[in-house]
């Protein structure tokens, strides 16, 4: 419940933050059994994946993985040794020749036949046995068959098989590889810690099947309360036995693992760089329902990734101090050149807004948020617009910040909420004279609005600030470093205005959206009748005996598709 609570409400003191994105894993899909039609089925040769989301148990998961470069680094070798496909069953079961992939011997090229169904079956057996680490059973196992196929003089056989061997003999000696564990022993987290400046890094490298498949840095925020929680921890309790002092690192450890493998798999092992306590391991242990055991200084392989964590660790906590340095001397440059607060910097808020459309298709503006010295992606905001002359970009700014500020006007007016400390709008005079006009209406300090214009020659370093109060015009300079965090802030407001322009525009244009808004479809009937007929113009020229041919489309429900799509 607790940890729930911290997840759910961010409580200022808890000193670890948990990012919100879940591990990516490897997707080998279930082999089903098809009826003899000739041609090759997809749904009989188990295809790999790179996936994210919830389990399915027909289908079987290998991590997590550390990052998506870690996933598709193993979807490369397995292709590279094991030669299995990675396509899309409606890609599959549409071929009539192998593809390049088959070419440059990444593929068997099951979709033509060009391999049988029990051999590929013992590939994918094979590549499930690679990714849990029986890398020399396997070894053994191809060398006794090359040596049976060479005793026959079935040489291409042979070879085959020789090149397979030598494939993964190279991938072993390249990875960090650990053989010979016992008891899932090959499945490690190693976790190390740094503290430094006030700042921490967690960085956690993953072990699965004897393979390091890379590392992730996490940043705890609020390390300086740990210390505060030390210090109560440590005060004299005559009824209480003496409680050894724990060092920060270890503190921001175990707040670590407490809270990040609430729902996360756990392996066997936690390699650790600091000592853990033992109750945490127990209740670790209660958790998943098997031992979970901690070692602080482990020996021979497991001693070499723990040193590779604790260098990345510190590698990783000096960027962020490097890139915070410099973000914050970037703050301070724009509060001063532009005479905002400079009492409190951290708490200095801008927000900026942009417009995006084409040719007046799908409207839409952005508003992001600039606090505590970096891009605060959890408030970006995204607004429909309507109700205006489609290219009317001045209407379009003028809703948005209507719509923005009406509210918040008000509630800052109670003493209930606080505005910005700037409002950047994209643009020049004409989008300025707009937005002041907007906070004329509410009641708002005009100091607070400037226009990013382009300079001469709308050449990048050469923006000018436009302000609705009335002030000059303000030239930062092309090296400045109030420019450059301007700069990132309209494009980081450009970047999202333009993704979601693109989004809306391709939803409106494929209609996606029309076959949900129809009683009785979701989006797996939706799916399906995308996948059969490969788009809404499709099913619009399809019949209704051809729509109800679809698996879960009845007659009535096809009669009332064809219906609401014509």
């Amino acid at each position: 419940l607790e940890n729930n609570l911290i997840k759910t409400l961010h409580p200022k003191f808890n000193i670890l933050f948990r990012d919100d994105k879940s591990y990516p894993y490897l997707k080998l899909t279930g082999a089903q059994a098809t009826p003899d039609s000739g041609a090759p089925q997809a749904t009989a040769f188990p295809r790999i994946a790179y996936y994210r989301g919830a389990v399915e148990k027909k289908h079987r998961y290998f991590g997590p993985y550390p990052s998506a470069w870690a996933v598709k680094d193993t979807i490369l070798l397995l292709q590279k040794v094991f030669r299995l496909r990675t396509c899309e069953d409606t890609v599959f079961n549409n071929r009539t020749r192998p593809c390049l992939l088959y070419q440059i011997k990444r593929c068997s090229a099951p979709c033509v036949g060009h391999v049988s169904a029990e051999q590929y079956a013992l590939d994918t057996v094979n590549a499930e046995r690679f990714l849990q680490g029986q890398t020399q059973e396997i070894l053994g196992e191809l060398e006794k068959k090359m040596v049976w196929h060479a005793d026959r003089l079935e040489f291409e056989q042979a070879a085959e098989l020789r090149n397979q061997m030598s494939a993964l003999s190279k991938i072993l000696h390249q990875q960090s590889m650990e053989v010979g564990g016992k008891n899932g022993d090959v499945d490690v987290d190693i976790l190390a810690v740094k503290v430094q400046g006030g700042k921490a890094c967690v960085n956690l490298a993953m072990v699965r099947g004897g393979r390091h498949l890379g590392d992730r840095p996490y940043f705890p925020t609020h390390v300086e309360h740990a210390a505060d929680v030390a210090a109560l921890d440590a005060e004299p309790d005559s009824s209480a036995p003496p409680v050894k002092e724990k060092s920060l690192e270890a503190l921001v450890l175990e707040a670590f693992i407490a809270q990040h493998y609430i729902d996360v798999p756990v392996p066997p092992m936690l390699v650790v760089s600091e000592p853990v306590d033992k109750d945490l391991m127990a209740a670790l242990g209660e958790q998943t329902g098997c031992r979970v055991a901690a070692v602080h200084q482990p020996r021979e392989q497991r001693r070499v990734w723990l040193e590779m964590a604790q260098k990345n660790a510190g590698l990783q906590l000096a960027r962020l101090l490097a890139e915070q340095g410099s973000q914050q001397a970037r703050t301070r440059a724009l509060a001063e050149a532009l005479e905002l607060p400079m009492d409190n910097l951290d708490a200095l808020r801008i927000e900026c807004f942009d417009i995006s459309h084409t040719a007046g298709e799908a409207t839409q503006a952005s508003c992001v948020v600039f606090q505590e010295h970096k891009m605060q992606n959890s408030e970006y905001r995204r607004y429909n617009i309507d109700g205006i002359t489609p290219g009317d970009d001045y209407a379009a700014m003028r809703q948005v910040l209507t719509r923005r500020y009406t509210k918040l006007a008000e509630a800052a007016r109670n003493g209930e909420a606080l505005l910005p400390d700037l409002v950047l709008v994209d643009g020049g005079k004409g989008q300025v004279s707009m937005a002041r006009e907007v906070f004329v209406e509410l009641g708002l300090d005009l100091g607070l609005i400037a226009g990013v214009e382009k300079g001469a020659g709308r050449k990048v370093g050469l923006e000018e600030l436009v302000f609705a109060d009335g002030r000059e015009k303000v030239y930062l300079g092309r090296d400045s470093a109030a420019l450059m965090l301007i700069a990132q802030i309209r494009d980081e407001a450009h970047r999202f205005a333009i993704t979601g322009m693109r989004a809306q525009r391709a939803k409106t244009r494929v209609g996606g959206s029309r076959l949900e808004d129809i009683a009785g479809i979701g989006p797996k009937k939706r799916a399906s009748l995308l996948q059969r007929f490969g788009g809404v113009r499709g099913i619009a020229s399809a019949s209704v005996e051809d729509i109800a041919m679809v698996d879960g489309i009845s007659t009535d429900l096809a009669e009332e598709i064809y219906r609401a799509l014509h």
